[in-house]
């Protein structure tokens, strides 16, 4: 007859720790949706001189975003619909769980933004950054076609599911601190958005890649 395995077996269980933990360390990096508490609002503003790189928060707090091209002082800014890039303190915070060392612009994002799930809100929204800029959401996530060193330390990379992307209406001054405001819900539809950007997005989703 088959003896009974005791329940308490310590090399058993060493091995399923060992493979909850691989399983935790591999899975896709995913912020709860119970993570953010507002009140909405930016703690950081991010550029770069060049393309490719990190991004780092501005030396004074404030910046101009120009209308149709992005922040003045940043590589990404110009007149496509990706001028502007957003990505919430609580996605960073997710990434720092699984080990990274990262902080505000080491995924590339112009406003690190905190308190608000900017995942939820369909293409097409406006949102009001301060008192001046109007910023329609105008993308949400990215295809990666080459993988960053931060993929190939975590396993994943955030950005890509977690990162925003905004065309200017009105530009003005942004200063960390400012307050977030949802002034028109999209429909899920942005004019200045190209089919084939979309239709990228879409099929990597479909394939299980972003």
């Amino acid at each position: 007859m088959p003896q009974d395995h005791p329940t308490d077996n310590p090399i058993l269980n060493a091995a399923r720790r060992e493979l909850a933990e691989h399983a935790k360390a591999t899975a896709p990096l995913c912020t709860a949706n119970d993570a953010y508490n507002g009140p909405a609002r930016i703690v950081s503003i991010n550029t770069s001189e060049h393309k490719g790189t990190r991004k780092s928060p501005v030396a004074d707090g404030r910046d101009t975003v120009i209308e149709q091209f992005g922040l003045a002082t940043d590589a990404h800014a110009g007149h496509w619909h990706r001028q502007v890039s957003l990505l919430a303190a609580e996605s960073i915070q997710t990434a720092q769980a699984r080990g990274l060392d990262v902080h505000e612009g080491d995924f590339g994002e112009n406003f690190t933004t905190r308190g608000i799930n900017l995942l939820s809100l369909p293409l097409g929204t406006q949102l009001k950054l301060g008192s001046e800029v109007l910023v329609e959401i105008s993308q949400i996530g990215k295809v990666c076609h080459t993988r960053c060193a931060i993929y190939y330390l975590a396993g994943d990379c955030i950005f890509p599911h977690e990162g925003v992307f905004g065309v200017v209406l009105k530009g003005g001054e942004v200063h960390i601190g400012d307050d977030i405001q949802v002034v028109k819900l999209g429909d899920g539809t942005c004019s200045f958005t190209p089919a084939e950007a979309l239709e990228e997005i879409e099929q990597a989703r479909q394939e299980g890649t972003l």
